[in-house]
């Protein structure tokens, strides 16, 4: 193991605690972001990610928008960082009113070389408590990336499955992705600055951001089945999908209906993320 590597394994098991009272203006706002109407008073699944937001002040922001790294998790020498994937598990719904604990541990840190440079993985496990019940436990994956290489080859995108049940076609423009950032306090640049994105970090152009995509395949299991809870969801960011050209999210349940096969592909038909959900 490098020295490096040494140096990040002192951040395992690191633990961070954080506390928020669950309010209604939020979810109202990302109903309004989601083109939907939320008459209820729980938190949807994956709209906990409203709640629990970094407020680090200006002068602890990093380069790219994000907190300084070396605090609660690890100072990882790579440029670019992603939301990589994601499981979660639920035991109960927030309710508005109820003040909610986030229990936050790093529980594995693994660095690895791949075609396109050094990658580290970080995995952050979560807790989310209210009124001495346990609501949610998620385990949240983290990856950071060299920075392009020049004249390095992508890597072949797969093409998405076919003959999905459900689909629902997205726009997901600048605007939408302001206010989802706006949303969950997110002051990476990749979201919101065209020159940082295409000239710092590399890509095209503004990226729409891993967790909306994840939380618009929620979504379509709510639109389909509105009266169906959610155990479980899992899902794994495959591709970057950029804004600027709809996208479209894509869903077959199991022949027996307690699970449900999701994935999202860009407009040019190729998988940039894939999800199960599992119905109670």
């Amino acid at each position: 193991m490098s020295t490096a590597s040494e140096k990040l394994d002192d951040w395992l098991n690191r633990e961070a605690v954080a506390h928020d009272d669950i309010t209604a203006y939020p979810l109202t706002a990302m109903a309004a972001t989601l083109d939907r109407e939320e008459s209820g008073t729980t938190v949807p699944p994956l709209w906990h990610w409203l709640y629990f937001l970094p407020v680090a002040p200006m002068s602890e922001i990093g380069a790219d928008g994000h907190p300084k790294r070396g605090g609660f998790l690890p100072p990882v020498p790579l440029p670019r960082r992603m939301w990589a994937g994601g499981r979660l598990t639920f035991h109960a719904p927030l309710k508005v009113g109820e003040h909610a604990t986030r229990t936050s541990t790093i529980a594995n840190i693994e660095d690895k070389t791949g075609r396109s440079g050094r990658l580290v993985f970080v995995t952050v496990q979560h807790t989310i408590e209210a009124g001495g019940e346990l609501k949610l436990e998620e385990e949240h994956d983290i990856v950071y990336r060299d920075a392009p290489q020049e004249g390095a080859r992508p890597q072949q995108p797969a093409p998405a499955p076919e003959g999905e049940t459900w689909r629902r076609t997205i726009d997901a423009d600048a605007v939408m992705l302001f206010r989802y950032s706006a949303l969950t306090f997110n002051g990476h640049r990749i979201h919101y600055d065209y020159p940082y994105v295409t000239q710092v970090e590399g890509y095209p152009g503004l990226i729409v951001h891993g967790p909306l995509i994840a939380t618009l395949l929620v979504d379509l299991v709510r639109r389909e089945q509105p009266e169906a809870t959610l155990q479980s969801f899992a899902f794994r960011a495959l591709r970057p999908t950029f804004a600027g050209q709809p996208f479209t999210v894509c869903g077959q349940p199991s022949t027996e209906g307690k699970t449900i096969d999701l994935w999202a592909k860009d407009h040019e038909g190729y998988l940039t993320m894939r999800a199960t959900a599992a119905l109670a």
